[in-house]
């Protein structure tokens, strides 16, 4: 009898232990009345707003909402009833855009919000930045004085990493000058012979990093970068203080210099990365993909258009796209560097070209797929269709139209997917 007792305290400790919070009881949907959410300029679409419960509708609901171009509502109203449960909105873009209806439900002391974003005409959206004349000389011309400062890669086993198919390895190398090092997980075959890599940069923050053991074990060589110039391996705290601290809201530093700009050192530091890659004995010298999201996503873009070693590139919704679209009241990437950071200067206006993704977008040669959502609020989908338009290599828009700044398990899968077809590998 207590052996019985033992097992079934041990199964329900098992069970809470195992058990999540997740989703939550009411729903706010928002849904466009055409299953593909796109219209032609000029074309009335027609939000349905219903909030539910326990998926039933919920009467006698008081909303808000806000209505037109996202981030640039013209339509605002607070307090409107659902007598039962649901309203219809109404509203139209003339030129390409993006239309969004984002509705905030307050029930029982607790906030809820839905939101949907109807496309007009996205492939006729252009870009609103522009391009310097001198874009291409400048970064040949840092990246020549970057590689004029040898490597020097220093390589850490991580026994506790290493998987029957590969061992893995902290690394660091040399950026923009001997001492300005980028960080990162390698991982490599452990059977001889050559092999395709894969290059992985970061979104936005500071963290450690795992590496990627997953992609293709035993099949390929990858590493996942740090941008900061230091360890990824340390404790979680490290980066967190950071965070709060001396790296707090580091992507705006220096942005009124091109030179001095944080981002400067990110962009050669994701070059640099292609140079240790390619310098790797394992590597098959012809086959090398770099792919990421947000932040990484942006890096992505612009190491493929700068390096022509860079065979395919993979990106979700990429940051870093079109600032100047704020000159136009349009709704610009993140981190919306003149719409949140003061008035902004011609220095910082200047800056900002050299580093805009569409301008690198415009250099690409190699095939790219790139994915996102109409939904999202961090990484706009107009500044993504005026990179994605700005693209003139081969190219693949998956599109996952409710996603909002993360991505769904089959957006993820189909991600891998590809990536894997460009490395030329099996599952």
């Amino acid at each position: 009898m207590k052996r019985l007792l033992f097992i079934f305290v041990g199964l329900l400790a098992s069970l809470v232990a195992s058990a999540q919070i997740r989703g939550e009881e009411v729903r706010v949907d928002v849904s466009p009345n055409r299953p593909d959410w796109n219209y032609r300029p000029g074309e009335e679409c027609t939000f349905v707003v219903r909030v539910i419960k326990a998926q039933n509708l919920l009467p006698g609901t008081t909303i808000d909402y806000e209505l037109g171009p996202e981030m640039y509502p013209t339509e605002k109203k607070q307090g409107v009833t659902l007598k039962e449960g649901t309203l219809m909105l109404r509203g139209k873009l003339d030129a390409p855009g993006f239309l969004r209806c984002k509705v905030t439900a307050r029930i029982d002391g607790r906030t809820y919000t839905g939101l949907a974003t109807a496309a007009y005409a996205p492939e006729r959206i252009a870009a609103a930045t522009t391009l310097p004349a001198d874009f291409s000389a400048y970064w040949e011309g840092v990246l020549e004085r970057a590689r004029a400062t040898p490597l020097n890669p220093v390589t850490r086993l991580l026994p506790e990493r290493c998987t029957e198919t590969d061992n893995v390895y902290e690394v660091s190398f040399n950026t923009r000058t001997a001492g300005e090092r980028f960080f990162g997980i390698l991982s490599v075959p452990k059977a001889e012979g050559k092999y395709p890599a894969l290059l992985r940069v970061p979104g936005a923050g500071v963290r450690p990093y795992s590496g990627d053991t997953y992609t293709a074990p035993g099949q390929a060589i990858t590493l996942e970068v740090g941008v900061h110039g230091i360890p990824v391996t340390m404790p979680r705290a490290v980066y967190d203080d950071l965070n709060r601290g001396a790296l707090n809201n580091y992507w705006v530093f220096r942005r009124d210099d091109r030179d001095a700009f944080y981002y400067n050192r990110v962009v050669v530091g994701a070059l640099r990365a292609v140079d240790y890659l390619c310098s790797l004995p394992a590597f098959d010298g012809h086959t090398l993909g770099v792919s990421g999201s947000s932040q990484g996503g942006a890096l992505a873009i612009i190491t493929a258009a700068l390096d022509s070693r860079v065979t395919f590139f993979a990106a979700v919704h990429p940051a870093l796209c079109d600032h100047e679209g704020f000159f136009r009241h349009r709704a610009a990437g993140w981190p919306h560097y003149f719409l949140y950071y003061g008035t902004p200067t011609e220095k910082e206006r200047t800056t900002a070209r050299y580093y805009d993704v569409v301008n690198f977008a415009r250099q690409l040669r190699v095939p790219g797929w790139i994915s996102f959502g109409y939904n999202d609020e961090v990484c706009p989908p107009t500044s993504m269709y005026a990179a994605y338009n700005a693209d003139t290599a081969p190219k693949q828009l998956s599109l996952y139209l409710q996603t909002g700044h993360f991505w769904y398990q089959e957006q993820w899968d189909e991600w891998q997917e590809w990536i894997r077809r460009e490395l030329g590998i099996g599952n």
